[in-house]
């Protein structure tokens, strides 16, 4: 049974940074390709960014840089690391694979960005 525990949300102001990571575990992490993933209250869940198994990456156009995802192997971990943080970036960020598997979802970690 794969499970997928995310952390490092929490409240920041406009412009600050959070680094938000995802243990894995039940599944053979290095082979999937995976994404962070955040669903604001009444939208759509969205791709954020995505790693693959040899690490290329991909963002989505909102991100503009200011994001940046990374994979551990060894640790099953993938982090996200968010700088220039603006309160439209409000949301729950979950982790999974890329594309991503419904039985695999998280609780997710708040981020709130505000003043």
């Amino acid at each position: 049974q794969v499970q997928l525990v995310e952390s490092g949300g929490g409240l920041v102001q406009p412009g600050g940074s959070l680094r938000l990571s995802c243990v894995a575990s039940g599944t053979i992490f290095s082979i999937n390709d995976w994404g962070w993933y955040r669903q604001a209250p009444g939208k759509q869940r969205e791709l954020v960014a995505g790693i693959t198994s040899g690490g290329s990456v991909k963002y989505a156009d909102f991100v503009q840089g200011r994001f940046t995802i990374f994979r551990d192997n060894a640790k099953n971990t993938v982090d996200l690391q968010m700088n220039s943080l603006k309160p439209e970036d409000t949301a729950v960020y979950y982790c999974n694979a890329e594309p991503w598997f419904s039985l695999w979802w998280g609780q997710g970690t708040q981020v709130t960005v505000s003043s």
